[in-house]
C-alpha cells in the first residue's frame, strides 16, 4: 500500500509540475507550428535584417502569449498551437540560402521567408515547385515572370517608380516635356525597373527618357561621374532603387554639385521603399530635403494604428532597445502574413496533417483585405496568380528634415510577364 501511495503523489507531482510550466497548455500538448525562413544579417542588408527579425521575433511572443493578431481583430489564434521563430543568416548568398531552404524544410516549416533579391532569385521555382508561400522584402518585376509563390506587400519597384513619375508630372509646370533617366543600384534589385513597359509608362505619360546610370549598391566613392551625365543631359527627374549607404551618397554629392529642387541646377531625386525615408531623413538631416520615396511603411511617428501596434511591441519585448529601423513594421507585417495562412489552412486541415501546398492555397491564397493597421499602402489580399499584396503606392518626400506624405498612388502593375 505504501508503494501505490508513494506513486499516487509521484503523479500528482509530475501533474502539478506540468502545470504550472504550461499553464495554458500548448507546448503540454505537443502542438508547435514554425515561422520564418532566411535573413540577410551578414551583408549590404544587415540594417533591414535586423529589423524584420526584430519584428518576427516580438509578433510571435504576442501570438503566443495573448492568442490574438492584432489590436484591431476578433479572430484569436488556436489556444493549444505554439507558435516557434525559425531562421537562419543566409549572408546574401544564394548558393547559401539553397542548403539552408533544406534544412527548414526537413525541419518541417510550412511557410517561408525570403531575404533579398538574390536569394529570390535562387529559390522562386523551387519554392513554387514544392508549393510554399513566402513573404519577401523583394519586390523585383522578376517575381511576375510568371508570378510564383513569392509574396510582395509593398509595390514592386516598376509601380513604385510610376507612382513617382505620375506625383512629378501632376506638378510640372513648364511647357516641354520633362526628362527622366534611371539612376539605380547596380544589382538585381536596381536593375528590376529597366523594362520595356516601364520606359512605355514613362513616355506614354510625357517624359522624355535620358538614360540609364547605375551607382553601386554601397559605395565607395560619390557617384560624381554619374550625376555629372544627368547635369550634361538635362535630367529634371532621377528614378532608381537603392538601398540607404547608395542614397545618402548620392543625395550627399548632389548637395555638393549644387543640384536638388531648391539648388542651382533643378532635379529630383526618386527611389523605392528600400531606401526607408525615415532612416534617410534621420541620418542626412538638411542634405536629404527635397528626396522622395515611393512603396514604403509610415515613419515611427504617424498616427496608423499599425505603427501604434509596433512601437507598443517594441516597448513590451525589447524596453531599451529600440529598433528605429521601419523594416521592423516589414517584418511584423511579413510574419503577420505567415500567421494568418497558417491559421485559414488550419481552419480546413489539422495541423499534424497540413503540408506547405496546402498552407499556400488554404492559408495565403485565401487571405483578403488583411488590415496590417496601415502598416502597407492597403489591406493585403492575395490569389493565384496574384502576388502583388497592395494596389497602391504611399509616396513621401523630406522636407525640413521631415517625412511628409505626399499621398497615394494606383498601382501601375507595370512588369514583364
Amino acid at each position: 500500500m505504501a508503494s501505490i501511495g508513494r506513486a499516487l503523489i509521484g503523479c500528482v507531482m509530475v501533474l502539478l509540475a506540468a502545470l504550472l510550466l504550461f499553464p495554458d497548455g500548448a507546448e503540454a500538448a505537443g502542438k508547435t507550428v514554425y515561422v520564418g525562413g532566411t535573413m540577410s544579417l551578414t551583408g549590404p542588408y544587415a540594417e533591414d535584417s535586423a529589423a524584420t527579425l526584430a519584428g518576427y521575433e516580438d509578433y510571435v511572443k504576442y501570438v503566443n502569449e495573448t492568442k490574438r493578431l492584432a489590436p484591431w481583430r476578433n479572430e484569436k489564434w488556436p489556444a493549444d498551437v505554439n507558435i516557434e521563430l525559425l531562421w537562419r543568416d543566409d549572408e546574401l548568398k544564394p548558393a547559401k540560402a539553397l542548403s539552408i531552404y533544406e534544412e527548414l524544410k526537413a525541419k518541417g516549416i510550412l511557410v517561408y521567408r525570403i531575404s533579398g533579391s538574390p536569394v529570390a532569385l535562387a529559390l522562386k521555382d523551387r519554392l513554387a515547385q514544392d508549393g510554399f508561400g513566402a513573404p519577401s522584402m523583394a519586390t523585383g518585376s522578376f517575381l511576375m515572370t510568371p508570378p510564383g509563390t513569392i509574396l510582395t506587400y509593398y509595390p514592386i519597384y516598376t509601380d513604385c517608380m510610376a507612382a513617382v513619375a505620375d506625383w512629378f508630372k501632376a506638378n510640372w509646370k513648364e511647357p516641354r516635356k520633362p526628362r527622366v533617366a534611371y539612376l539605380t543600384a547596380d544589382n538585381a534589385m536596381g536593375k528590376s525597373i529597366e523594362e520595356p513597359e516601364m520606359e512605355a509608362y514613362l513616355k506614354k505619360t510625357g517624359y522624355e527618357f535620358a538614360g540609364t546610370q547605375y551607382v553601386p549598391l554601397v559605395p565607395v566613392s560619390p557617384p560624381t561621374t554619374q550625376l555629372m551625365w544627368l547635369k550634361q543631359n538635362k535630367v529634371d527627374l532621377a528614378i532608381g532603387v537603392m538601398i540607404n549607404p547608395g542614397a545618402q551618397s548620392t543625395a550627399k554629392e548632389m548637395v555638393r554639385l549644387d543640384m536638388g529642387p531648391r539648388l542651382g541646377y533643378k532635379i529630383i531625386f526618386a527611389t523605392a521603399h528600400p531606401t526607408h525615408i525615415a532612416q534617410f531623413a534621420e541620418a542626412m538631416g538638411e542634405l536629404g530635403d527635397g528626396f522622395v520615396n515611393a512603396g514604403g511603411p509610415p515613419p515611427w511617428d504617424a498616427a496608423d494604428p499599425g505603427v501604434k501596434f509596433a512601437t507598443e511591441l517594441q516597448k513590451k519585448y525589447r524596453p531599451g532597445k529600440w529598433v528605429s529601423a521601419t523594416q521592423y513594421m516589414g517584418g511584423t507585417i511579413e510574419v503577420m502574413t505567415q500567421v494568418e495562412a497558417l491559421r485559414l489552412a488550419m481552419l480546413q486541415t489539422p495541423l499534424e496533417k497540413l503540408r506547405p501546398i496546402d498552407v499556400l492555397n488554404n492559408g495565403f491564397f485565401k487571405i483578403k483585405s488583411l488590415s496590417t493597421g496601415g502598416i502597407s499602402a492597403t489591406p493585403l489580399t492575395y490569389a493565384p496568380g496574384k502576388i502583388e499584396g497592395v494596389d497602391s503606392v504611399r509616396v513621401d518626400q523630406q522636407q525640413k528634415d521631415k517625412v511628409v506624405k505626399l499621398g497615394f498612388w494606383p498601382s501601375r502593375h507595370l512588369y514583364k510577364h
